[in-house]
């Protein structure tokens, strides 16, 4: 019986602080896996102690992002699955064994975070709203969807590689293409422990374009959840305003008429985009 190849992959920038403990915790509970860091540019001793740790290490000339990270790993990677990791201590090496026992079920397992989890007031608000965004978005409920910590078999993920940024934001895209594109994703509640060293994270910058990047990939997969409400809000609008220049003026106005005309021209749009973005998954598998 051919038993599954599984690589662990650790995208890290300058992680000196917790690389060597982390790979050594999953060496311990699993030596048979491949652990496979990419490093992206570090300029502390990130590589040379993972090196020493046991893992294999691919390094990035200079600093491109995380999601770049990803990429590499993700095209380097000799394992048929695909656990992706932060390198920075938060995730327990304990809970790889979880992810894989629901491999054969679902295409992607997600290490959700839930309460207990150390992370900022303002980043659980942050999150909550992506996570209610995206939801309406793929009309299926996202628990977790900027958690780093996953499970994906390698070919299947390998096909959504050119969706994904290079920054931070590479769990957004990709959770919400394998569910708009069918696949089926699985939640698996997990407790993270507090980071060693400093968030690359920057709550204002990122968190912008996370939000930035989920409207794309909404207007990618699913133009007309997008669309439509818009459209209907300037036809609501200009409904609203016409009542008002009757019954004040008697008369229908040009800006009526602008509202109305262009509700209708939103909605077509929005039509259009929905034939376009079906006709590219038509032909696919």
């Amino acid at each position: 019986m051919k038993h599954d190849k599984i690589t662990v992959l650790l995208p890290a920038y300058n992680e000196e602080l917790s690389i060597g403990d982390t790979i050594r915790k999953i060496k311990e509970l699993h030596p048979e896996f491949e652990i496979l860091v990419v490093d992206d540019g570090s300029t502390d001793n990130t590589v040379q102690i993972a090196m020493n740790a046991g893992a294999n290490v691919w390094p990035h000339p200079y600093n491109i992002g995380n999601g770049a990270a990803v990429k590499t790993g993700l095209r380097c990677a000799a394992g048929d699955w695909v656990v992706m990791m932060d390198a920075d201590g938060q995730h327990d090496p304990a809970d790889i064994a979880r992810l894989l026992e629901h491999k054969d079920k679902y295409d992607m397992v997600i290490g959700a975070r839930g309460k207990g989890c150390h992370s900022s007031l303002h980043r659980n608000l942050a999150n909550w709203f992506y996570n209610r965004y995206a939801s309406y978005i793929t009309k299926v409920k996202i628990l977790d969807l900027t958690s780093g910590f996953r499970l994906v078999k390698k070919d299947v993920a390998r096909k959504f590689l050119y969706l994904l940024p290079n920054g931070f934001s590479y769990p957004t895209t990709i959770t919400m293409a394998y569910l708009r594109s069918g696949r089926t994703v699985k939640y698996l509640p997990i407790t993270t422990a507090k980071r060693k060293g400093k968030s690359k994270i920057k709550l204002l910058q990122d968190g912008t374009r996370f939000l930035l990047i989920i409207s794309r990939v909404a207007l990618l997969f699913s133009p007309f959840r997008i669309f439509m409400p818009m459209s209907i809000a300037l036809f609501c609008t200009g409904v609203l305003y016409y009542l008002f220049t009757y019954f004040t003026g008697g008369r229908f106005t040009n800006m009526a008429a602008l509202l109305f005309s262009t509700s209708v021209i939103v909605f077509l749009m929005g039509l259009v985009s929905e034939q376009i973005s079906q006709m590219r998954y038509d032909r696919t598998d």
